[in-house]
């Protein structure tokens, strides 16, 4: 039986990593060792980067709600209780999108968990 070298999948797949590693500093674009490196390290920041992302603009969102309630003469938690109790049920994605865009209708959000 005829002996298989990997030539061409082994240079496809090193092509690949050297392709990701295009634009790196100096000889992590360069030689393969230290490009599959590199690009090994980059793809697990940026696993970890997706994640932290979502909790990243979720403290923003509740960043920006707890700035709109202040000036409506409430605190976030107070808010965010009379909503339930209120039975409204909204993201905080929108609250901080309404917090910014229309003060009229968060204040009117406001006046009703005041009132829950």
């Amino acid at each position: 039986m005829a002996r298989v070298k990997g030539a061409m999948m082994t240079r496809k797949r090193r092509n690949k990593v050297m392709k990701m590693a295009k634009g790196y500093w100096g000889s992590r674009s360069k030689h393969f060792r230290v490009a599959n490196e590199a690009v090994m390290k980059a793809l697990s920041n940026a696993y970890t980067g997706r994640r932290l992302k979502k909790r990243d603009f979720r403290s923003l969102w509740i960043t920006r709600i707890s700035a709109a309630c202040k000036m409506n003469g409430l605190n976030y938690s107070t808010f965010i209780h009379g909503l339930k109790t209120a039975g409204i049920d909204i993201n905080r994605k929108m609250l901080a999108d309404l917090a910014v865009t229309d003060a009229a209708a968060f204040t009117k959000l406001a006046e009703c968990a005041k009132n829950a």
